[in-house]
């Protein structure tokens, strides 16, 4: 069996976002997939009405349906592979094309989080980093706040650059993605709670970010339209045998400006959602790792590496994949943040 990466894609016959698995250089559609295996296995009737139980189009409902969902989307895998490799198409039971070539489609963010728990200080280096420029605010670890679901993007979407920002920056993480309802958990208990890994990008105006910590706040300057990059696709954890040892790389226009691994963690990825699961957590969530070394505020001239229209990004970590986007510039802004000085 190969290796399972949820996917959330748009068909391109239909122009529906549905659930998928990444194989290759295919994205085999979950649901009518599905369907086609129950249907080769004589379930004729209601083959469609199960495939929607166990193999929802919605890759949020996929892990809400926990252990029998994706267990479902294992055998879709193993029953699309030898079709694929043999050079054929898989196909619904009514006919419908149920496999494309990833060129065919387009790759949506893997999932829009029910919530999305940032945490920030859990690679040390970024704190040097920050004492190193003369950050004027500590990066102690576990920092957190939460980021909004509606400012998540996915591979090809822009990125906007609001016009009331000069100090557009990137921080490259990695996503933990949560596939079972659990609260106040060990981390020993932790690992049993993760579905998966993404890629994640916390993109963050600074200059609205260092009036807000003046105030002891994180909001707006990480939360705005498409502030929060997710792709290419869930990694589930049979992927990822070993989530603190993947390489991590972020480039701009091909050069790179953040180069590190999750080994630099100071913590581990179950510390992190134990810690976290003070609060439930449910199935779709997200918690970041945190950023590695090398954002553009930190560097000795910022100004010459923060990101501007026109600029092409990559976000990338070991074995779960790429996420490219272009930054473009956002429209006259009407209003001004709500942000103030503090006195």
């Amino acid at each position: 069996m190969g290796a399972m990466k949820l996917v959330t894609y748009r068909n391109p016959l239909t122009m529906e976002d549905r659930s998928g698995i990444l194989y290759g250089d295919y994205v085999v559609d979950l649901n009518s997939a599905y369907a086609a295996l129950l249907y080769r296995e004589g379930i004729t009737e209601g083959a469609y009405r199960i495939a929607d139980g166990l193999a929802p189009t919605s890759t949020l409902e996929v892990l809400r349906g926990g252990r029998r969902s994706l267990a479902a989307a294992r055998e879709v895998l193993d029953f699309a592979a030898p079709i694929l490799s043999e050079g054929r198409s898989v196909e619904g039971p009514r006919g419908e094309r149920a496999s494309f070539k990833v060129s065919e489609v387009r790759l949506r963010a893997p999932l829009r989080p029910g919530k999305i728990v940032h945490t920030a200080g859990n690679f040390r280096e970024h704190a040097r980093e920050a004492q190193k420029a003369g950050w004027e605010f500590p990066i102690p670890q576990w920092i957190s706040f939460l980021k909004n679901p509606d400012a998540v993007i996915g591979p090809g979407d822009q990125v906007i650059y609001p016009s009331y920002t000069k100090e557009l920056d990137y921080e490259l993480e990695m996503g933990i993605v949560i596939g079972k309802k659990c609260k106040e958990v060990t981390p020993e208990e932790a690992d049993e709670c993760i579905a998966g890994y993404t890629v994640f990008n916390d993109i963050t105006a600074r200059d609205i970010q260092r009036i807000e910590m003046k105030n002891g706040l994180l909001n707006l300057g990480k939360n705005m339209d498409t502030f929060a990059i997710l792709g290419p696709c869930i990694a589930l954890k049979d992927e990822v045998p070993d989530p603190h040892k993947l390489r991590m790389e972020f480039r701009v226009n091909g050069e790179p400006r953040q180069q590190s691994g999750t080994w630099n963690l100071s913590v581990t990825v179950q510390e992190i959602v134990s810690r976290y699961s003070v609060f439930t957590l449910y199935p779709g969530d997200v918690i970041s790792t945190g950023t590695v070394s090398g954002v553009a505020a930190f560097r000795e001239d910022p100004f010459k590496y923060y990101l501007k229209p026109g600029d092409v990004i990559e976000s990338e970590i070991e074995r779960i994949g790429v996420v490219r986007n272009e930054v473009v510039a956002g429209p006259p802004g009407r209003i001004k943040p709500p942000v103030s000085e503090s006195k």
